[in-house]
């Protein structure tokens, strides 16, 4: 077997082409002193070295054992079936002695158990080298195997197409390689499995379901090891029937865009208790976003259902946009306004609004949803449009419909979250439970009789319990009776009930919002709004758009 024929093809050596040209350089000779050249030499194991200056070839070295010492595991095998020719010493000690002569399938088992031998068969017919990487051996090593094409003498090998072809199968062992990467596997696991679980605990373990309002909501993760982002949503119940829905997407993978996330959620839901406008809110969250991480970037859409104005009031900041299917199934996407995303800074955002009357679904999602590699994010959006207007049922139903028709699944390349609210068109039993009446508060001082007139004969058609009447009527006494002292007109008394409180507002166009204070006892006033917050549920005051305010209370109904 001659070493040079095929030693070429063992990986990492490279021939050079000046050894495939012959070149003849004269003598020269020598001076006196000069040192001779030095001659062939053997090592103490009996392996022949070439000489110093280039002469005795390296053919003149035996093949066999330049194999068995190679750390590497090596084996020969030859013709159709594989017959082995050789294994060093290092194949031998990996896997024990094997037979020369014999196929591979029975010389080479672990071959077979690996899945080579048609790798074997490919590189006889097609005289191209071919690897395969990190394979686990039986013994539990791991190794990089590389079948090599060989021209063997021929009668090396049977009769056949690929007489006098053979195959050399290099192994390299790279079991700490392998243990080392599955350890940084387990590692980014481990890290994935951190972000998903402090990514879901941040969110709303149960939404919030307003008397007017049904709402479901989903998250899934992305389906990478990277694939865990700063998605979030919430619901916020403000009060006087009103309700704030959020949902948005800090840029960014891992546990520091969850950390992040959890940080914003947490401050949306501060600044939703002090009832502010949309975009008021978001500008809020603008200036804390740059403090929190200024490296960070996150979009978010803000918006307050009223039921009283059948209409979906909302800022966004970078966000993609909200849809509406209304009663008669046509979609609305709420466009205007949007202003950069939340941790840019220098920007006023504004409100802007879409009717949500009954009937109605809305959905509010993250790019997730919509955005792929391979189309525009309009396209997206249009997708999901076409999916809103053919998806009924409960909003879990639609989240889940909405979902699949965007063809999310497992190992989606992104998290996704999507949050569907649906404001339903009640008839029958269902609608008496649901109802509103408004007085216009006009003229003087008599205008505070003629409103306790009004709670009392709208609370007795509503057949309110005795007491639940009189703390109703007091109560809108009381509100009426502060704004004709501290506000200015334009003045209404609004009552409204659900199937689950009954809510009384005032609203005036004074800007001063009143407080809760302890009167001393020669004070004149101070004591309607204590009186109010004592005998309501809950109550509450807000600035109204165009300026103004509402002064609120709840009483919860008996189950």
């Amino acid at each position: 077997m001659n070493f040079t024929r095929w030693s070429a093809r063992l990986p990492g050596t490279q021939r050079r082409a000046a050894a495939r040209t012959e070149q003849t350089i004269p003598a020269t000779p020598r001076t006196d002193g000069a040192v001779p050249a030095a001659r062939a030499e053997r090592r103490s194991d009996g392996v022949r070295l070439p000489h110093a200056d280039g002469s005795g070839s390296i053919d003149e070295l035996p093949a066999r054992e330049v194999l068995d010492r190679i750390p590497a595991l090596v084996a020969l095998v030859h013709g159709a079936d594989h017959r082995l020719a050789h294994v060093n010493d290092a194949y031998v000690a990996a896997f024990g002695p094997r037979p020369v002569g014999e196929p591979a399938r029975v010389a080479l088992p672990e071959l077979a158990e690996l899945g080579l031998l048609p790798l074997l068969d490919q590189v006889l017919r097609s005289a191209k080298p071919r690897t395969v990487k990190s394979r686990k051996a039986p013994g539990g090593r791991s190794y990089t195997f590389t079948c090599t094409p060989v021209t063997l003498p021929l009668g090396a090998a049977a009769a056949g197409p690929e007489a006098g072809g053979g195959v050399l199968v290099f192994a390299a062992d790279v079991t700490d390689h392998a243990e080392a990467a599955e350890r940084l596997r387990a590692s980014e696991r481990a890290q994935r499995e951190t972000a998903v679980t402090l990514q879901k605990s941040l969110l709303p373990q149960e939404l919030e379901q307003p008397d007017d309002l049904r709402i479901a909501a989903t998250y899934q993760p992305g389906g990478t090891e990277a694939a865990v982002g700063g998605d979030w949503y919430d619901v916020i119940t403000l009060g006087g029937g009103r309700t704030a829905l959020v949902i948005g997407d800090v840029m960014g993978r891992g546990v520091r865009a969850a950390a992040v996330m959890g940080q914003l959620r947490t401050a949306v839901r501060a600044y939703a208790r002090l009832d502010l406008p949309p975009h008021e809110v978001l500008q809020l969250l603008d200036g804390l976003a740059s403090e929190i991480d200024a490296s960070q970037i996150a979009t978010c859409v803000y918006a307050v259902h009223d039921p009283n104005e059948g209409s979906l009031v909302y800022s966004s900041a970078g966000h993609l946009p909200i849809l509406v299917r209304d009663e008669n199934g046509t979609i609305h996407r709420a466009e205007e306004p949007t202003g950069p995303p939340l941790g840019t800074g220098g920007w006023l955002h504004t409100s802007g609004s879409v009717p949500l009357g009954p009937g109605s679904t809305a959905v509010l999602y993250t790019d997730g949803l919509v955005e792929r590699r391979s189309e525009d994010i309009d396209e997206g959006v249009a997708s999901l449009e076409r999916a809103l207007a053919g998806a009924t049922g409960t909003p879990q139903v639609v989240c889940d419909r909405l979902i699949r028709a965007l063809g999310v699944t497992a190992d989606h390349d992104d998290d996704v979250a999507v949050l569907v609210l649906q404001h339903p068109a009640r008839t029958g039993p269902d609608a008496d439970l649901f109802r509103n009446a408004a007085l216009e508060l006009l003229g003087g001082v008599e205008a505070a009789p003629r409103a306790r007139a009004f709670a009392t004969g709208v609370l007795a058609s509503w057949r309110f319990s005795p007491e639940l009447h009189e703390l109703g009527v007091l109560a809108a006494g009381e509100l009426v009776a502060n704004s004709l002292q501290h506000g200015t007109p334009p003045m209404r008394l609004r009552l409204r009930r659900t199937d689950r409180r009954l809510i009384i507002e005032v609203t005036d166009g004074d800007d001063h919002l009143p407080r809760r204070r302890r009167a001393e006892p020669a004070d004149e006033a101070g004591r309607g709004i204590a009186i109010v917050a004592t005998i309501a549920s809950n109550w509450g005051t807000r600035r109204t758009p165009g300026g103004g305010k509402a002064v609120w209370c709840e009483f919860a109904l008996p189950r």
